[in-house]
């Protein structure tokens, strides 16, 4: 391994790079100019939406590439290079599945706000913790607009379960879909993932893969840790994902993440 070849990192937001206070490593600035001033590209690959991480490095958007929605929109050093739609038919539909056939709730993510139930409005704060731009409508199945993505929170924390037996079965030969977390699950349009994200940021810095380096902890950071040749799981990562991933760092509140830059800046500086 030779971190000194390492042009591009990305990684994901939620029980990896975030504590699970939901709050950055203590000093990330410090790595961001860092890694910067080296020449290192760094990257967010997450299930937030662009205008969330946005708010989230107020300071920084700029000058990082940013793959949203799980790559449904993919933004690099502040230029929107990509927004993949999905047909407003299909989103209504996945709605009243999810309404009829789950104990979860649909929540539909618009590139400019995120739609809920108006009779779901007792997650507000759950729902805005991930998606700070938020409206509420009566019947989601008469929604219509440009969204990249349906997400189901699922309350009673049985995601996993939910996934294998109805989504899976439903959405997943069409649709890009994947647990995200114990009470979530994305859908998104076909090859719409965070791998294909990373491939799409090499296309503008004419980079391969194995000049990437990526860190996650669920299924939905699958196919971006199987992409790249530097590929670390926290050690807080979900069951089953050992086989996505070549390397292992500590968990989110070690601050894992910031670990292994530490050590890809100090390759660097050595050159």
């Amino acid at each position: 391994m030779s971190l000194k070849d390492v042009k591009f990192i990305a990684t994901d937001m939620d029980h990896t790079l975030l504590t699970e206070a939901s709050v950055l490593p203590p000093r990330f600035q410090e790595r961001l100019e860092a890694l910067d001033r080296l020449g290192i590209q760094f990257g967010i690959a997450s299930g937030r939406p662009l205008y969330t991480l946005q708010d989230i490095f107020p300071h920084d958007h700029q000058k990082l590439a940013l793959i949203c929605d799980n790559g449904g929109v993919i933004s690099f050093r502040g230029q929107l290079i990509s927004k993949t739609l999905m047909p407003t038919a299909t989103v209504q539909e996945m709605v009243r599945v999810i309404r009829d056939e789950t104990d979860g709730l649909p929540l539909i993510c618009g590139i400019t706000e995120a739609v809920g139930q108006t009779a779901d409005r007792q997650y507000d704060s759950v729902y805005r913790e991930f998606y700070h731009r938020l409206s509420y409508l009566d019947d989601l199945t008469t929604w219509s607009g440009e969204a990249d993505k349906v997400t189901i929170y699922l309350p009673n924390g049985d995601a996993r379960a939910v996934f294998d037996d109805v989504i899976a079965p439903r959405f997943g030969g069409q649709f890009s879909a994947a647990v995200s977390g114990p009470v979530w699950i994305d859908i998104m349009m076909p090859d719409i993932n965070k791998g294909n994200g990373m491939r799409a940021i090499g296309k503008q810095m004419d980079i391969t893969t194995d000049q990437m380096m990526a860190f996650g902890d669920n299924f939905n950071d699958a196919e971006m840790l199987k992409a790249v040749k530097y590929s670390y799981l926290v050690n807080n990562f979900a069951p089953g994902m050992e086989q996505f991933a070549t390397y292992r760092t500590g968990t989110n509140e070690e601050y894992g993440v910031v670990q292994v830059l530490d050590q890809v800046i100090a390759a660097h500086r050595a050159q």
